[in-house]
């Protein structure tokens, strides 16, 4: 059995996930390993084992991870045949995997860890995985010789790039690796297929396929960050917040109870994935998909076909899912958390309970509301009753709650159509540009590769949210516009941007996206010097290659920014238009490179 069948074997398998431990809230005997390999067979096993060797210890070799993921296997093997009853054989899962990475001995950085007891043992080595820039980059091999490798062992460059794709994602869920791995071998297989093919033909064929292949760990791999970086700087409670609005949306005729025991099992089941504790990770989400998938008639009309999924495409499919109908008797208002004369006395006795029932009443009506939206309404209405329910407050200081509201919501919708406007009538080259002008302005201690990057991923929300209906907008814009933002964010942690970035990236979560866009220039930044090598002018400004072009001007856009933050845009189009008139006359030159210098 090699490993595609291996794998696609797991990815099929709901025995995969539900013969994983609960980790050492087990009781120990309960779920021992021999069970496990009873239920999984000799090849999964020894696939799981393979990702998690990899994935706890970044820095051992290819050989030792195999070598481990074997050893662990014959235990299993030895423990399921006739030892049931040897205390070796009892051991929680990962804690054999634990002891067997301690006896290898000679793995680079985890003595201190293996010194300490169970649970603070696995604690330590799932701090160490947060060590960003452990493992260098993935470099890709040249096309003849991946093509060659993989005609004389295809199953060992399979097993290889498994076990590389691990290691260099510690956090990633353990199927979105397998069905990674599943993509690159077909890549191999199509890319490799004609021995006859030419060298250019082979990199070609790589170079359209590998970026399908590696989309499953930059999306999930960008989605679990971000929601780990939630988790991180704003707390569990927040987390909860937003599943709560999400859910609640989702499935809009479930009870409070329901969404409520979903929040909680979603929200446990974040912290072991940001802790990087995969069986419990992948345990606690099979667990979660399971309780969906039996309960779809109290949740949800729209995930059946999700349901009748195998179990890795099932998690995505939900969430990807349209939300739910609405209840025909829901009524459009919820007036009782204004008016009811109850309402004080209910935030003083229950604060948490009775907030937690208005943001899911509110959000089960408003699907047409971006989850962040309504995490900034559901703070609204916090502070409204801070503000109203204490004593000596106006009798209708509750009812302009209301004005407020509306006024939040149309500011909200007045920038995403705004923005849309913008973009539908500019396109996406000088949309970007608009964009580029307006964050290096705010955030000029980005490089210009940072700067391109993050305003291309926000040109490409405009792309993908402009085009769709008024009630479908905001949740788009608003909430791929998050992940960006979540990313500048985490960029600032580890290398602090300015303190404007620092306070809307720390003040609150909800808040971040209106904060940052009424950032304006970062007045304690020092511009750049107008040295010899800040507008360098060469020959590949003449390429005729459109997209190379483009790049190079939004760098020099970005440099004159850096240079005269207090640029006009009356200023910026003199310069626009001689920069064009020069290039047009010195590209028909015969040294394009003098003429530049001339000029």
């Amino acid at each position: 059995m090699d490993w595609r069948t291996v794998i696609y074997i797991i990815l099929l398998s709901l025995t995969v996930v539900k013969a994983l431990p609960r980790s050492y809230r087990d009781i120990e005997g309960k779920n021992n390993i021999g069970q496990r390999f009873s239920q999984l067979q000799e090849k999964n096993f020894k696939a799981i084992a393979m990702i998690m060797f990899a994935q706890y210890v970044q820095g051992s070799t290819f050989g030792k991870a195999v070598k481990m993921a074997e050893g662990v296997t014959e235990l299993a093997k030895t423990c399921a045949a006739a030892a049931r009853d040897n205390p070796g054989c009892l051991k929680p899962l990962d804690r054999i995997f634990l002891d067997t990475i301690c006896q290898e001995g000679d793995l680079p950085g985890l003595t201190d860890c293996c010194a300490k007891n169970d649970p603070e043992r696995n604690d330590c080595f799932l701090s160490l995985k947060n060590s960003r820039g452990f493992v260098t980059p993935f470099e890709r091999p040249n096309a003849e010789a991946a093509c060659r490798n993989y005609s004389q062992n295809p199953q060992l460059l399979t097993g290889y790039f498994l076990y590389e794709v691990s290691r260099r994602h510690p956090f990633l869920y353990a199927p979105t690796i397998l069905s990674v791995a599943l993509r690159y071998d077909d890549m191999m297989k199509n890319c490799c297929g004609s021995a006859a093919d030419p060298p250019h033909a082979l990199e070609e064929c790589f170079q359209r396929q590998v970026p399908k292949v590696m989309k499953p760990i930059k999306e999930d791999g960008l989605r679990q960050e971000h929601t780990c970086g939630i988790l991180t700087k704003f707390g569990e409670e927040t987390l909860k917040t937003l599943k709560l609005a999400q859910i609640s949306q989702k499935f809009p005729k479930a009870d409070f109870v329901t969404v409520n025991k979903l929040v909680v099992d979603i929200a446990n089941m974040h912290k072991d994935c940001c802790r990087g504790d995969m069986l419990d990770c992948m345990h606690q989400r099979e667990e979660i998909l399971h309780y969906v998938c039996t309960n779809q008639d109290v949740l949800s009309s729209k995930i059946k076909t999700c349901c009748e999924k195998p179990l890795l495409q099932r998690s995505e499919c939900i969430v990807n899912a349209e939300n739910d109908d609405k209840p025909a008797d829901l009524s459009p208002h919820i007036r009782e958390f204004i008016e009811d004369n109850e309402v004080c006395k209910h935030f003083a006795e229950e604060k948490d309970t009775h907030l937690a029932r208005f943001l899911y009443e509110y959000s089960r009506r408003h699907p047409e509301f971006s989850a962040q939206m309504l995490l900034r309404i559901g703070k609204g209405y916090q502070d409204l009753l801070s503000e109203c329910c204490r004593p000596g407050a106006p009798k209708d200081c509750c009812s302009r709650g209301e004005e407020e509201l509306k006024k939040h919501i149309y500011e909200t919708e007045s920038v995403m159509k705004t923005s849309c406007d913008i973009y539908q009538e500019k396109g996406d080259y000088y949309f970007q540009n608009e964009l580029l002008m307006s964050f290096t302005k705010k955030m000029p201690q980005l490089t210009s590769a940072e700067l391109i990057k993050f305003t291309k991923q926000m040109t490409m929300i405009g792309s993908k949210c402009c085009q769709l209906s008024q009630d479908k907008l905001l949740p788009c814009a608003e909430e791929n516009l998050d992940l960006v933002l979540g990313e500048i964010c985490r960029r600032h942690l580890t290398d602090p941007i300015n303190p404007g970035v620092c306070r809307c990236c720390s003040s609150s979560y909800a808040s971040r996206r209106p904060c940052i866009g009424k950032l304006e220039i970062d007045e304690n930044y020092v511009p750049l010097s107008l040295t010899p090598g800040l507008f360098t002018f060469r020959e590949d400004l003449c390429t005729t290659v459109e997209e190379k072009l483009q790049h190079k001007k939004q760098e020099m856009l970005i440099n004159l920014i850096k240079y005269k933050p207090q640029i006009t845009q009356g200023q910026l189009s003199s310069v626009t238009a001689a920069f064009a008139a020069m290039r047009e006359q010195c590209c028909k030159e015969e040294n394009p490179e003098a003429c530049f210098g001339k000029e």
